[in-house]
Formats: C-alpha cells, sequence, structure tokens
C-alpha cells in the first residue's frame, strides 16, 4: 500500500507543481534569471579551484 500511495501523492504533487508553474510562469522566470548567474560563478570558483589543485598534484608529482 505503501508504495502505491507514494505513486499517487507523487503523481497529484507532481501535477499540482506544473498547474501553479503555468499559472506562476513570470515569477519563476524571475527566480530563475537570478539564481542562474550565481549558479554559473559558483561552478566557475569550483572548478577553479579543482583545476588548481589538480595542478599542483602534477607538480608534486614531478617533483618526485
Amino acid at each position: 500500500m505503501g508504495k502505491t500511495l507514494s505513486v499517487v501523492v507523487g503523481g497529484i504533487v507532481a501535477f499540482i507543481g506544473l498547474v501553479l508553474l503555468l499559472f506562476w510562469w513570470y515569477e519563476f522566470l524571475f527566480i530563475l534569471r537570478g539564481t542562474i548567474p550565481a549558479i554559473l560563478i559558483l561552478g566557475g570558483i569550483i572548478a577553479l579551484i579543482a583545476g588548481i589543485s589538480e595542478f599542483k598534484d602534477t607538480l608534486a608529482s614531478k617533483k618526485e
């Protein structure tokens, strides 16, 4: 019964979310426009840190 209930509740919640997305499309785009630059900045910082770390590892392995 638990699996069936979770599928039914999941379908209802997904439907409600889709309806609300259609009604609040402008607000959704407004929030999306605000979060995409922040995600890109954070992703760039993470990639930069990973690249620097890999570069340091390469230099350390060449010294050995």
